[in-house]
């Protein structure tokens, strides 16, 4: 069953695929091997049309992050905590943490990638610290 959301197309379907296979795979450029995140069609560096989708070992730190005290949808619970995570592989990704108190998230801190189910059908990437 394909996952399909609001601005996803088939260029996201290698991310969604991944996931759903609790691995956090990004597209990487054939070409000159820039890693090419969020999806889109061509390499941002050298144009090309020739991409991969390559396992990220799911491994970064926090880059930056903000609490919303108030809930943006019913769908949420406050406090609700969005992370901005740089990779490893030099990837930055939007997320949200999982087992990390308010009080212990920070720049800088260490995280890994873990995956947390929403339906039957959906799991979605979040961080939480590592070790």
């Amino acid at each position: 069953m394909a996952i399909v959301g609001v601005g996803q197309t088939k260029v996201h379907q290698g991310f969604w695929d991944g996931v759903k296979n609790r691995k956090l795979v990004f597209q990487r450029c054939k070409e000159c091997s820039t890693w090419v995140h969020p999806q889109r069609p061509t390499c941002p560096k050298c144009r090309s049309l020739e991409k991969e989708w390559v396992p990220s070992s799911g491994k970064g730190a926090v880059h930056s992050w903000v609490v919303y005290r108030d809930a943006p949808h019913p769908g949420f619970i406050a406090p609700h905590v969005v992370v901005r995570v740089e990779l490893e592989e030099g990837v930055r990704i939007i997320s949200n943490v999982a087992e990390v108190e308010l009080d212990g998230i920070y720049i800088g801190m260490p995280v890994e990638v873990v995956f947390e189910n929403v339906t039957e059908e959906l799991a979605l990437p979040k961080f939480k610290k590592a070790g």
